[in-house]
């Protein structure tokens, strides 16, 4: 394949029109004039048109120039940022980061920490993901995110991650005022509870056997996409089921649910921060921030 366009010569048509003249092209370029010169006329003669309009005393791009600099601008830029980034490799700072953050935290605490990084000119392109129940590992382990705060519960086996405890998740069983279970006394039992919807946030695996997490044998489920939507619809009353102390508390004192207990509680989780083993510059910095945060900041 005979490739006639080169990143230097629209260069030197990107320059010639930011300009006006080819002698200031030259000079911004830091160029012989002919040299500039043979530059348009080489690439006129293999593109086959002419690329500006000489019979002035500005030099004007022609239609087909115009349209050839509008396109050759967008490439020139994507090299530029192709070359930025190959150095970035080579210097050990990643070009994108991925941060999983699961949906019993807020994401709030995290901004002020993400303006210091970009302080630092890592020059590092950040997403961050919400993730649901297992999807907090399941993102760290199919590689959609390198660092996952808040993971809730153990690991997958296999390996490739690091992991440090944030602390232990709590959780109160709660219903709405109206609801039928509100009336009854505790502690409520499994199949007083079993004839009652469950709502469910859906976890967000892609790979990971999705997990769920106090819905009782042959109870009907109304599953919803996060920890939020469960919240608004155990306050409607369409269901009942879980929900981390903090906020359970909240909407308690608010009067918008009540806590009931249980006679089978749910057992207390662990929170993990948990990271992929091999990370670069970038990485390690945010992680080191990151290790700061205590779980009673983040909570929702």
């Amino acid at each position: 394949m005979n490739i006639r366009l080169s990143l230097d010569a629209l260069e030197v048509i990107d320059a010639i029109a930011r300009k006006g003249s080819f002698a200031a092209a030259a000079d911004a370029l830091h160029r012989v004039p002919s040299a500039i010169t043979y530059s348009v006329r080489k690439l006129e003669e293999d593109l086959g048109v002419s690329l500006f309009d000489r019979s002035g005393h500005r030099a004007l791009l022609t239609e087909a120039g115009a349209e050839l600099l509008r396109e050759g601008r967008h490439l020139l830029q994507a090299a530029g940022e192709l070359e930025a980034r190959v150095k970035r490799v080579a210097t050990g700072v990643e070009t994108e980061l991925a941060i999983a953050v699961s949906d019993l935290l807020r994401i709030a605490p995290l901004y002020p920490i993400l303006e210091r990084f970009y302080a630092q000119g890592f020059g590092t392109r950040l997403r961050v993901l919400r993730e649901v129940y297992g999807g907090s590992w399941d993102a760290l382990i199919s590689g959609r995110a390198s660092i996952s705060i808040g993971a809730p519960g153990e690991g997958p086996p296999g390996g490739g991650y690091s992991i440090r405890p944030m602390g232990p998740l709590n959780f109160h069983f709660c219903v709405a005022p109206h609801h039928p279970l509100a009336a009854l006394p505790e502690p409520l039992k499994n199949q007083d509870i079993q004839q009652h919807r469950s709502i469910s946030a859906a976890d967000s695996s892609r790979n990971l056997p999705p997990r769920t997490s106090g819905i009782l044998s042959g109870q009907d489920v109304l599953t919803v996409p996060d920890m939020h939507s469960k919240l608004l619809a155990q306050v409607h009353g369409l269901g009942v089921g879980y929900l981390p102390q903090g906020l359970a508390e909240r909407e308690a004192a608010a009067g918008r649910l009540r806590i009931k207990r249980v006679a089978e509680p749910k057992p207390e989780a662990v929170s993990y921060l948990a990271w992929c083993s091999e990370g670069g510059k970038a990485q390690q910095w945010l992680l080191k921030q990151f290790e700061q945060l205590t779980l009673e900041q983040l909570i929702i």
